[in-house]
């Protein structure tokens, strides 16, 4: 016992449950993540080609994982006043971002990735957890019946 004695020791614990607003944080975050390397590739005039890990079965019964493409959308486009919007969805839901305001106006293609960058660091300050909230439960919502 000689050795643990020159450490100090604790009596803290992992958590095991993360609680629900930090998960739809996190995936919040990672789709503008997505988004962020989207708009840097349609900059470069390249393509974004997310993946992501699907189970297939053989003919032989055999179960393997394999890596296929993702399709991602961009979540920017023009609007009516020929000027460039982002909206943020959060699944199939656009995020309500002030009292009727669905969409970010964008000065110009180049300022994409510094706007989606602001909009994820106001996600992981909790600025929009209530419009989150609200996007989670209308989802929820069309699931039961």
């Amino acid at each position: 016992m000689t050795t643990l004695s020159t450490l100090k020791l604790s009596a803290a614990q992992k958590t095991t449950h993360v609680p629900q607003v930090q998960q739809r944080r996190i995936k919040l975050v990672q789709r503008l993540w997505e988004q962020t390397e989207l708009a840097k590739a349609h900059l470069a005039g390249g393509n974004y080609a997310a993946k992501k890990m699907r189970t297939i079965t053989d003919a032989d019964g055999v179960r393997k994982q394999i890596e296929v493409g993702k399709r991602v959308k961009a979540w920017w486009f023009t609007a009516d006043n020929g000027k460039l919007a982002l909206c943020v969805r959060y699944g199939t839901k656009v995020l309500e971002l002030a009292k009727g305001k669905y969409a970010v106006e964008v000065a110009a293609e180049k300022d994409l990735v510094a706007t989606l960058d602001v909009i994820k660091a106001a996600v992981l300050a909790g600025e929009l957890d209530t419009a989150i909230d609200a996007a989670a439960n209308k989802l929820k919502a069309g699931f039961s019946k």
